[in-house]
């Protein structure tokens, strides 16, 4: 079993950035896959952000995050990073983390999941 608790989330302007992690209990985290997703309040779906794989030698990003977040891992901490940079008021949401064995970009395929961080981007 997985747990997952998110944290680095706040209030930034637009421009700035922030780094999320997501870090993880359990000794087995270093073979699943990590996602992030977003969720804007009042939304009932989670918007794909980016994906990692289990050893960090493949990454995914959502077109809309693409060069601007860079997502990564230390399973040494069993946490796995989402820094974002050049953020846009529309970045602003929920973010959440998630873990299944393989990586992916649904989030119906994903079980474990944090309790989500706040992050809001103003103008």
């Amino acid at each position: 079993q997985v747990q997952l608790a998110e944290s680095g989330g706040g209030l930034v302007e637009a421009g700035g950035s922030l780094r999320l992690s997501c870090t993880a209990s359990g000794r087995s985290f270093r073979l699943y896959g990590v996602a992030w997703f977003r969720q804007i309040p009042g939304e009932e779906e989670r918007e794909f952000v980016a994906s990692i794989n289990y050893n960090g030698g493949t990454s995914q990003y959502s077109e809309s995050v693409k060069g601007r977040f860079t997502i990564s891992r230390d399973n040494g901490e069993n946490t796995v990073y989402l820094l974002m940079n050049s953020l846009k008021v529309e970045d602003t949401a929920v973010y959440y983390c998630a873990a299944r064995p393989w990586a992916s970009d649904d989030s119906k395929d994903y079980g474990h999941w944090g309790q989500g961080t706040q992050v809001t981007v103003s103008s």
